[in-house]
């Protein structure tokens, strides 16, 4: 029997892979999404998402998950819970493998996503969504009148220090060495935010607390003292590092990683292959944006098969 060929395969199950399935599937387009053996996207790990549109009270993140794939597989979407561990984007059709067996596609979208980059510290997984955070943007306003904490030293960290300094009573930025990396318009901003305080040459090396995020941990790496801080929320800003490993010699990326967009919104430099989401992504990093990116990589797959 003949190997079937899908009009397109999404790689990844977050919101931009599930938005592009969406619109990929109701165009009449044969869809598989090859999700992933932990599938969802950083969404499953969130507690209650308030700032996607369309709902007033908040939604957990496995619940918009789960509402985003029913829909997709509604229309028509086929999905395989496990990892991709090779592609072929110079074959004709577009090879895929997923363990020992190989899929094939007229057109691929990657979305991939990007991981957090994690201090690796006690605490830290033990406490995520109970005073751990990695997006200022997303939970700012669960820290009004509180004590935070942002960890790093880049415009990323800059930007989370100036949104939480908006809500939090106090921020304080720590940073391992005595100097930011952060452009130096976002530096003047912090520093001149008479909330915000700077702890130079800090590590945390530990985050305590029972239900909640409770105090932290502090070494200075200069004199090796040992100090604890009582805080209400850790934002870890350090960076993220893009899921782009397995397409190395098949699309451009930059030199962090990140999947180059040549023309459009989403086409890759390979003939036929898009990006939506945080893996091309490294300036938002937000569900809206990447399901937006979902769309848009949908659509222009949709016009790239109707040449076909």
């Amino acid at each position: 029997m003949k190997e079937k060929v899908y009009d397109v395969a999404i790689i990844g199950s977050g919101p931009a892979a599930l938005t592009a399935a969406i619109y990929t599937s109701r165009g009449g387009a044969s869809t598989l999404i090859i999700g992933g053996e932990t599938w969802g996207g950083q969404l499953m790990l969130t507690t209650i998402v308030d700032n996607f549109p369309g709902f007033p009270e908040g939604i957990p993140g496995p619940d918009l998950m789960k509402a985003m794939r029913q829909q997709a597989e509604r229309f028509g979407a086929e999905f395989v819970e496990k990892n991709v561990s090779a592609v072929n984007f110079k074959a004709s059709p577009l090879q895929l493998t997923v363990d020992s067996q190989q899929f094939q596609a007229k057109s691929v979208i990657i979305t991939t996503g990007a991981q957090t980059l994690w201090l690796g510290v006690p605490g830290e997984k033990e406490l995520l969504g109970r005073g751990v955070s990695t997006c200022a943007t997303c939970d700012a306003a669960f820290f009004k009148e509180k004590k935070t904490v942002i960890v790093g030293g880049g415009d990323t960290a800059m930007e989370d220090a100036l949104a939480l300094a908006k809500f939090a009573a106090e921020v304080i930025i720590i940073h391992r060495r005595d100097t930011f990396r952060a452009s130096e318009i976002m530096q003047k901003k912090v520093l001149a935010n008479p909330k915000i305080k700077i702890l130079w040459n800090t590590e945390v090396t530990k985050i305590v607390g029972t239900e909640k995020v409770e105090k932290i941990e502090l070494k200075n790496n200069k004199t090796g003292e040992i100090s604890e801080v009582p805080v209400d929320g850790i934002f870890i800003a350090i960076g993220h590092k893009p899921d782009s490993g397995i397409f190395a010699g098949q699309i451009e990326t930059d030199e962090a990683g990140f999947v180059k967009v040549s023309s459009g919104h989403a086409q890759t430099s390979a003939p036929g292959v898009f990006v939506a989401g945080d893996v091309m992504d490294a300036y938002y990093k937000q569900a809206i944006t990447a399901a937006g990116s979902g769309c848009a990589a949908a659509m222009e797959v949709l016009a790239h098969l109707d040449k076909l």
